[in-house]
């Protein structure tokens, strides 16, 4: 097919096995499973896991489990240092390789791991280095994946293929909703917590034999190839990355500019609005799992959407517009869900006070977590590319990947423990009972929405004032010219 891309000599690397759809499906296909993996802990963090591995009251417990949802994400830069030195010394292929296999034995360590009234302290710390473990490889699986689609996409398309990629996390989630909610409804509610909330961590092995087989067939990217025939890697690369004063630059503007929005935007849409919807609104799990799996579904296929247009009005536009929307809404979005749950105190089968949602509107709920969705395909669909093209490909694999996991583990990930330390001090009696006119006694349950909101504001200002647009930016240039790879499409940029 007709092509504007440059023309340069053919090479014993520019000969593919396979096609783009396959590159962007087995990349796909094994990090669905590592965010499958790593957000079966987060859903069921407050609501199961806190009291069978924390002590304390209910309080302390749901904190200890949000704390340790939190460490899983702290360690997720250090991943993509480790993770980004293979991938940009060795090839992109092995460094995946090994984050999906360690991801899986540590969730499958957790769906055997003994809790705290069988082997006391040692199961929270267990647990929390299992969890460390979980996000040291997520450190290194999105930037592996990312890449790999955009050193094989040509460059009008990259933001449009890697933007398959950007539906992984959202799909993960689906999945682990999904798997829970069955086998709840299967074995029933005591079951469930009893034991079967193990099964779903279990089933983790089978998931990542099939992820391993599926990228053991890959071959290495072209581009990182002829860049390593060329002499155009680094021997050092987190030297070169992580040592060099310009690229810390870059590496600070991605992140204040860039993914730190992007990351409240999708943690606030994703997993605040479900941690809402059980809590504070009292929706029964089913309900909030149903509303959450129908807005997902009818969510994600905007990823593309807003990732094809990135290629077309660029990155930044989307991305900054979607940060803005979302900080403006969220106060009037979860102010009218909770006119739509109706909450009234009611207490549980412990006796333990607790708000349950009265003849909730389901659609109108569902209609509402859609809305905050959307605003995480326009700030996720186009980051992929973005990112990619804002570092050399000698370093990206490393450069790309410490923003966005400083970003999406440090900014994105503590934001369900923030919002709900936020809360928890607008009691009357807190340090931030100013926020709390009313002088409610669980404090003022929209307070915590102030940390996204501020996050998602400071990305708008800083990413519309410093960073530069990247969607003219030709990756390929940096070997010498594209070269198509089978089933991609290269015709003109437009623009």
């Amino acid at each position: 097919m007709a092509s504007t891309a440059p023309t340069v000599a053919a090479s014993a690397t520019d000969t593919y096995a396979y096609k783009i759809p396959f590159v962007i499906g087995a990349s796909a296909i094994g990090t669905v499973i590592e965010w499958y993996d790593f957000y079966l802990y987060a859903v069921l963090a407050t609501t199961v896991l806190a009291p069978i591995f924390f002590p304390g009251d209910p309080t302390a417990q749901i904190l200890s489990s949000l704390a340790t949802f939190g460490a899983g994400f702290a360690v997720r830069p250090f991943g993509a240092v480790v993770f980004g030195r293979i991938g940009d010394k060795t090839g992109r292929k092995v460094a995946f390789l090994l984050t999906v296999m360690i991801m899986g034995g540590a969730t499958v360590l957790v769906g055997v791991l003994p809790g705290y009234a069988q082997i006391g302290i040692l199961a929270p710390l267990i647990l929390v280095t299992l969890r460390m473990l979980q996000g040291l490889a997520l450190g290194g699986e999105y930037g592996g994946a990312a890449i790999y689609v955009a050193e094989h996409a040509p460059d009008n398309k990259r933001g449009a293929y890697t933007a398959w990629i950007q539906t992984t996390a959202t799909v993960g989630l689906f999945v682990a909703l999904g798997v829970i909610l069955a086998v709840r409804t299967i074995l029933g509610e005591a079951a469930f917590k009893d034991y079967g909330w193990r099964i779903p961590f279990l089933l983790s092995a089978v998931l990542v034999i099939g992820a391993l087989y599926i990228r053991l067939r890959l071959q290495e990217t072209p581009l990182f190839t002829r860049a390593k025939e060329q002499g155009k890697t680094s021997s050092s690369p987190t030297k070169d990355s992580l040592g060099n004063r310009a690229n810390w630059k870059l590496i600070l503007l991605a992140l204040f500019g860039m993914t730190a929005g992007q990351a409240v935007v999708w943690y606030t849409g994703q997993f605040y609005a479900l941690q809402f919807l059980q809590g504070p609104l009292g929706v029964k799990l089913v309900d909030a799992y149903t509303i959450m799996l129908v807005a997902i579904a009818l969510a994600t296929p905007f990823f593309i959407v807003f990732g094809a247009l990135s290629d077309r009005i660029g990155r930044k536009p989307i991305i900054l517009a979607g940060c803005l929307i979302a900080a403006i809404s969220y106060l009037p979005i979860y102010m009218t869900m909770h006119a739509f749950a109706n909450p009234q105190a009611g207490v549980d089968a412990a006796g333990k006070a607790i708000q349950v949602a009265t003849n909730p509107n389901i659609l109108g709920l569902t209609v509402l977590v859609f809305i905050q969705i959307l605003f995480v395909t326009m700030v996720y669909g186009p980051i992929a590319a973005f990112l990619v093209e804002f570092f050399p490909a000698r370093i990206r694999y490393t450069s790309l990947s410490v923003p966005y996991h400083l970003g999406n583990g440090e900014f994105g990930g503590w934001l369900p423990f923030i919002a709900t330390a936020i809360v928890a001090a607008t009691v009357p009696t807190g340090a931030l009972a100013f926020l709390n006119p009313a002088g409610t006694a669980g404090g003022n349950i929209f307070a915590g929405l102030i940390y996204p909101i501020a996050i998602a504001l400071m990305t708008v200002v800083i990413g519309g004032l410093y960073i530069r647009e990247t969607r003219n930016i030709k990756i390929w240039d940096e070997v010498g010219g594209e070269r198509p790879v089978p089933g991609a499409v290269t015709e003109a940029t437009p623009g």
